[in-house]
C-alpha cells in the first residue's frame, strides 16, 4: 500500500510539471546572465514561457529589466520585446527560485592560476537551488565541467535538502553550446544533447528544451562530451601551432599549407595557427578533464602537450617580433607597438583568455612603448593594473613602428591599415595572398 502510494506521488510530481511544460505554464529559471545565460533566458521568452532570470551583477540585472543588452548574441529588439511583454523579468533574489519550475545553471567554470578547475559558481548555485525551489522542479546544469560534476554538486545538494532525484526532483545536464558572434548557429539551431539521472529526468529535459536534442544514457556521458569537443578543438590548435613552427624555418607559408589540406572533401578539419588559444572555453575546459582523468591515476599526456605547445606560442610571437624590428634595425625599447585586436575572437567584446594580456605584458617588461586598439573591448585587466584600449586609430597606427594583428575583427579597415604601418606582423592571415617582405610578415 505504502509503495503505491509513493509511486503515485512520484507520478504526480513527473506528470504535472510534464503537462506545465507541454502548456507553456511551466515557469523557467535561469541561474547566470552572462554569454550563456542571458540568449538562453531570450529563446526561452521567445518560445511563449515566462522567464525569471537571477543573477548577483546588480547592473545585469538592471539592464535587462531596462531592456539593454550586453551581449552581442542577444539584439536590443529582441530582449526590449520579451520583457515589454513581461515574458523575462531578471532579479538578484534567489528566494524567488521557490516560484520556478524549471531552473537552468548558466553560471561561469573558470580555472584557478594554478589551472585547477574552479567549480566555487556551480556549489554556490546548487545550494542556493536546494534551498528555495520546491518539489516537482526539473534542474538542468548547463556550465561545462567534468564528468560527475552533476552528481557531485547539484544531486548531493538537493538530497541533503531531503529531495529525492528522480522521484520528487529532476536533475540533468546539458551543455551549452553558444559560439559567440557565430551568424551561422545560434541557441535556437545548435542541436544539443542531454542526460538524465533518471529517465523520467531525461524525458522531461528533452521537452524543455525543445529543437534537436539528442539524450545519452547519463550526466557522466554528456559531461565527458562536452570536454572532449574543446579538448578535441585544443589539441588540434596546437598540432596547427607546431607546423606554424617547422613551417617558419622551412621558409613555407603555413596558411597556404592548411588552405591547400583543406580542399580535401573527408578526413580533414581546418585548423589555424595562433598566438594564443583564448576564450572561456577551448583554453579552460582541457583542464578539466586533465584534473579528473588524475583521480583516476590516469595522466592525460595528449592534453599536456598541447598545453606546452599552445602556451609556447606567447614566446615564439615576442621572438618574431624581436626579429622583425631586428631585420629594420630598430630597438624594441625604442619602439612604438601597436597591437590592433584585444578580444579573443573576431567581431566581440569578450576579452578573457585572450593572447593580448600576456604579449602586453612581455613586451611591457621588454620597455617597448605598447598601445592597443579595438572597437569592441574598453579596457584589460592584468594583474591589478588597468590598461585602455583606444578605439582603431588609423593616424596612430601610422606612428607605430609594428602593428601587430591579434584580433581579424570585421569592422577594422585593412587597406588603410596597410596604407598607414610601417610594419605589419599579420597573425590571423588578414592579408591571404600577400607574402613576407619587410614590410609585412605572417605568424
Amino acid at each position: 500500500m505504502l509503495s503505491t502510494l509513493n509511486e503515485k506521488a512520484q507520478n504526480h510530481h513527473y506528470k504535472q510539471l510534464w503537462q506545465k511544460i507541454q502548456s507553456k505554464e511551466a515557469k523557467i529559471g535561469i541561474l547566470g546572465l552572462g554569454y550563456v545565460g542571458l540568449p538562453n533566458a531570450v529563446a526561452k521568452a521567445e518560445n511563449g514561457y515566462s522567464v525569471i532570470g537571477f543573477d548577483l551583477d546588480e547592473i545585469k540585472v538592471e539592464k535587462v529589466n531596462r531592456g539593454i543588452s550586453y551581449i552581442n548574441d542577444v539584439t536590443q529588439e529582441e530582449l526590449q520585446k520579451v520583457v515589454q511583454h513581461r515574458y523575462l523579468q531578471a532579479t538578484d533574489d534567489f528566494s524567488q527560485l521557490k516560484e520556478v519550475d524549471v531552473v537552468h545553471i548558466c553560471v561561469p567554470t573558470p580555472i584557478d592560476k594554478y589551472k585547477q578547475p574552479d567549480l566555487t559558481y556551480v556549489e554556490n548555485s546548487s545550494l542556493s537551488i536546494a534551498s528555495h525551489v520546491s518539489k516537482g522542479t526539473l534542474v538542468i546544469l548547463e556550465s561545462t565541467t567534468y564528468p560527475a560534476t552533476t552528481r557531485e554538486y547539484v544531486v548531493k545538494a538537493l538530497e541533503e535538502k531531503g529531495f529525492l532525484v528522480g522521484e520528487d526532483i529532476f536533475v540533468a545536464y546539458s551543455p551549452e553550446r553558444i559560439d559567440p558572434a557565430n551568424t551561422s548557429f545560434n541557441v535556437k539551431n545548435t542541436p544539443r544533447i542531454v542526460g538524465g539521472v533518471t529517465e523520467k529526468c531525461t524525458q522531461l529535459a528533452l521537452e524543455v528544451l525543445g529543437g534537436e536534442v539528442r539524450a545519452v544514457s547519463s550526466p557522466e556521458v554528456a559531461e565527458m562530451s562536452k570536454v572532449f569537443e574543446n579538448t578535441f578543438r585544443y589539441v588540434n590548435i596546437a598540432l596547427a601551432n607546431e607546423l606554424a613552427l617547422v613551417c617558419e624555418r622551412m621558409g613555407i607559408d603555413v596558411w597556404e599549407v592548411i588552405n591547400a589540406a583543406a580542399t580535401k572533401p573527408y578526413g580533414f578539419m581546418p585548423f589555424y595557427p595562433t598566438a594564443g588559444v583564448g576564450g572561456h572555453c577551448i583554453p579552460v575546459d582541457p583542464h578539466y578533464l586533465s584534473f579528473k582523468s588524475k583521480e583516476y591515476g590516469f595522466n592525460t599526456r595528449m592534453i599536456d602537450l598541447a598545453n606546452e605547445v599552445n602556451g609556447s606560442m606567447i614566446h615564439y610571437t615576442v621572438r618574431r617580433i624581436l626579429e622583425i624590428l631586428n631585420n629594420e634595425n630598430k630597438f624594441l625599447k625604442d619602439s612604438n607597438i601597436v597591437i590592433l585586436g584585444a578580444s579573443y575572437k573576431k567581431n566581440i567584446g569578450d576579452a578573457r583568455e585572450s593572447a593580448v594580456y600576456m604579449l602586453y605584458e612581455e613586451l611591457s617588461t621588454l620597455a617597448a612603448n605598447v598601445s592597443i586598439q579595438d572597437n569592441h573591448v574598453e579596457l584589460i585587466k592584468i594583474n591589478d593594473r588597468v590598461v585602455e584600449v583606444e578605439n582603431v586609430n588609423y593616424e596612430k597606427i601610422k606612428q607605430g613602428d609594428l602593428v601587430i594583428i591579434l584580433t581579424d575583427h570585421d569592422d577594422v579597415d585593412y587597406e588603410r591599415v596597410e596604407k598607414n604601418a610601417q610594419i605589419i606582423f599579420d597573425t590571423k592571415n588578414v592579408y591571404q595572398s600577400k607574402k613576407n617582405s619587410p614590410t609585412y610578415y605572417k605568424l
